[in-house]
């Protein structure tokens, strides 16, 4: 490296050429810095575009295959060159044509999940493929720890990979897991060290003991019932009196009225076990006889089956209002019955026509006609539907609207 003295020396022997090497250095920094610009911007797009929606176990996933491929790759380089005896080029653009063959079917396979739910002979594809790689590593392996690891690797990917699949699969199918029938829980429970429920051990052996009360009273039921010998019924009532004692003193039962209520429901179960023979349950998927199920409809607000009897606009009702002729007094008029209107239904009632002739001071036939055109308007409309499903209403421009609760919002 030259010292600062021939560097000064250099730049006063030859102040152009140094001029020249200063500009070409800005120029390169320069460059250098729209290059990392560009690369960190393409970095950051990347990582918003495809990491940063993705969860962190499949960023782990896609991390260790890529080693995992990256080993068995190693291995068929040294494959390739050692056993097939490709060298430069040659070896350089054929020792991965595998791993190569792997990623594009697992391409194809998580494509063919997402259309079909199903990864197809791609997903056969890659386990068959990854196989091959892992045999072929192995083979040019020096030493056996060496061929284990060699024949692991590319095992570790497509495991990994196929983890992927089947958590995607399952998100999009929206099914679980199958549950298999022999596992340690269901084992556990078999043997009777495990609970099936969530239940503490003071409940469970409150159950137990209650249990054997009940199973005690109906033998000794049977045996009293059958006509069996002193000695079997004597022994009978010892093994009940015994279960009772171990349920008062271990249970409350004397004092528990829940657990006396418990006991008792499972005697009355015990004893009455032959009425099941007798039971005639109705099949569900057969319809009553004579009819078929009517849904019924919620019972009406006294207010509204008083308006309901009421049927405003079948009475007769003598108008008296004149007759207005004038254009400009009838276009007065009708802005009144429609700010009138639009009062309401921002309050969520819907006018009678009624109301809208004595508010606006207007005929009968006229507000109906107004009233006929505004109740098709959607927020009109849907007034008068949530009164017709809700109570099963039809409007007749006679009934009011009925809130949630059920209440009449207006009776006027």
């Amino acid at each position: 490296m030259p010292t600062f003295e021939e560097i000064a020396a250099f730049i006063t022997e030859k102040p152009l050429a140094t001029a020249v090497i200063t500009l070409l250095a800005l120029a390169g920094l320069g460059l250098a810095f729209l290059v990392l610009r560009v690369v960190w911007r393409a970095t950051a797009w990347v990582v918003a575009r495809y990491v940063a929606p993705r969860p962190i176990e499949d960023l782990l996933t896609i991390v260790a295959a890529s080693i995992a491929t990256g080993v068995s790759a190693q291995g068929m380089w040294r494959f390739s060159g050692d056993v097939l005896g490709l060298d430069g080029p040659l070896r350089l653009l054929l020792f991965a044509f595998i791993e190569v063959a792997i990623i594009t079917s697992a391409v194809r396979a998580r494509r063919n999940m997402r259309e079909n739910f199903s990864a197809g002979i791609d997903g056969i594809a890659v386990w068959a493929l990854t196989c091959l790689t892992a045999v072929l590593s192995s083979m040019d392996a020096r030493s056996l720890p060496e061929a284990i690891f060699r024949l692991a690797a590319p095992l570790v990917a497509a495991w990994l990979w196929e983890r992927g699949m089947a958590i995607e699969r399952h998100r999009i199918r929206g099914t679980g897991r199958i549950n298999w029938r022999l596992t340690p829980e269901r084992l556990l429970v078999r043997l009777g060290l495990a609970e099936v429920s969530d239940r503490t051990a003071s409940e469970v052996d409150a159950h137990r003991r209650l249990t054997r009360v009940a199973l005690a009273a109906k033998r000794a039921k049977a045996l009293r019932e059958g006509g069996g010998s002193e000695r079997k019924m004597r022994a009978a009532l010892a093994k009940l009196d015994k279960a009772m004692d171990q349920a008062v003193e271990h249970t409350g039962l004397a004092v528990d009225q829940a657990r006396q209520e418990a006991l008792l429901a499972q005697i009355a179960a015990l004893y009455n076990t032959s009425a099941l023979i007798d039971a005639a349950p109705r099949v569900p998927w057969e319809p009553e006889a004579g009819h078929q199920p009517v849904p019924a409809r919620p019972a009406l607000p006294p207010a509204l089956a008083e308006l309901v009897d009421e049927e405003d606009e079948d009475v007769d009702v003598l108008d008296a209002t004149p007759q207005v002729v004038d254009t400009a007094q009838r276009a007065a008029l009708m802005r009144a019955a429609r700010a009138y209107w639009d009062r309401q239904i921002a309050k969520g009632l819907v006018p009678r026509t009624v109301d809208i002739a004595q508010e606006i001071g207007i005929s009968l036939a006229t507000a109906r006609e107004y009233r006929a055109l505004w109740k098709l308007e959607p927020r009109a409309h849907a007034l008068i539907e949530a009164l017709f499903h809700q109570h099963g209403i039809v409007d007749t421009g006679a009934f009011p609207a009925i809130a949630d609760d059920g209440r009449v919002l207006t009776k006027s």
